[in-house]
């Protein structure tokens, strides 16, 4: 059950892996809306997602910021939405979000999705560079970021707050001390290196690694982890990459905010 739960809320260890919950024949709780009330046709690119799955979230403020036209498909996790023969054989195979139906290709994971879209030109060049030096910089994070800020921040958030939700058991002192110490060695990395001379991860400006280490980032609200307390250049920057991305980051991370108790400018 708890693995079930973590799988919903983007915890695996495994890139946009989302485990299975309960089955539910059909998918006709999908929500599906074009974006753009400008466009005059619907547009062919759909998105699947839940803002409940970190990946998904930081493709969601990308696709808002780089106002494409794509029709917004909401599927619902808990409801087990993803989990039905109609969803493996129509829209992605692996049963996982986030995932997108491009006039019928159908591709998954959520760093594969952004270069593909990047390469078609739905991506702003500002998000993520198309010139060599400086993609290869923004590319280096996010290969960067997969063994490190994502596992060690969602695996203390799991620990912390989501086993003991769904178990009653309460890890010792002693573990979540380890889990504590795994995930700051990273988040030193962060404020040691990454924002060592610059006000975003990969340099001056804000891109797409900057919207995915903030949206794993702020996941650790929920664990009761305030990143803010011991790294004020990791403050200042979620500071930064919010004003950056709002309104958009602010609608992604209702959730976490809702969870957390803690709204998007609570004080220390």
């Amino acid at each position: 059950m708890a693995s079930h739960l973590a799988g919903l809320l983007g915890l695996s260890n495994d890139e946009d892996n989302v485990v299975p919950f309960t089955p539910k024949k059909g998918l006709r709780g999908t929500r599906r809306q074009v974006t753009n009330l400008d466009v005059e046709k619907m547009s062919s690119l759909r998105f699947y997602y839940d803002l409940m799955s970190q990946p998904s979230r930081a493709l969601f403020i990308i696709f808002r910021l780089s106002g494409m036209q794509y029709e917004d498909c909401v599927v619902q996790l808990r409801n087990g939405e993803h989990l039905t023969d109609e969803f493996k054989h129509n829209i992605n195979r692996f049963q996982r979000v986030p995932c997108i139906n491009d006039n019928g290709y159908k591709l998954a994971e959520s760093v594969a999705i952004l270069r593909y879209l990047s390469a078609k030109g739905k991506i702003p060049e500002h998000l993520y560079p198309k010139y060599f030096v400086d993609q290869g910089r923004v590319d280096e994070f996010l290969e960067w970021q997969h063994n490190t800020i994502r596992v060690t921040c969602a695996l203390y958030f799991r620990t912390i707050w989501l086993d003991p939700l769904l178990t009653g058991r309460t890890p010792t002192e002693a573990k979540i001390e380890t889990l504590r110490i795994h995930m700051e060695r990273n988040l030193d990395i962060i404020e040691e290196v990454w924002l060592a001379k610059s006000e975003f991860l990969t340099g001056s400006s804000l891109t797409v690694a900057d919207i995915f280490a903030a949206c794993e980032i702020e996941q650790t609200r929920m664990a009761d982890y305030d990143v803010r307390i011991k790294y004020p250049k990791i403050r200042a920057w979620l500071k930064r990459v919010r004003q950056s991305c709002n309104p958009h980051y602010d609608t992604a991370h209702h959730f976490v905010y809702k969870i957390s108790g803690t709204g998007p400018q609570a004080k220390l």
